[in-house]
């Protein structure tokens, strides 16, 4: 399996959980994406995600995405795409 850099955490909201992530590349529902920081390591599939509280099917380079989370995520976080 590869992973390609596909954006970095911008905010997460704890209560939800949920994180947005800002994009350099393209991500769909179903992806699996891989988050990793100083304290971060977590490969969750993509189930559903956001931009600006409206539901999407993907988002694209530039987008701010938020996408349901399993675990806590920090800011500057780097977020991958896992592929095989």
């Amino acid at each position: 399996m590869t992973e390609e850099q596909i954006g970095k955490i911008t905010h997460f909201f704890p209560h939800i959980p949920a994180g947005v992530i800002e994009l350099e590349k393209e991500v769909k529902v179903g992806d699996t994406i891989h988050i990793k920081g100083h304290t971060t390591d977590l490969t969750q599939t993509v189930d559903s995600m956001q931009i600006d509280n409206k539901p999407v099917q993907a988002g694209k380079k530039g987008d701010d995405v938020a996408i349901k989370l399993k675990e806590r995520v920090r800011i500057n976080d780097e977020v991958f795409k896992v592929t095989q």
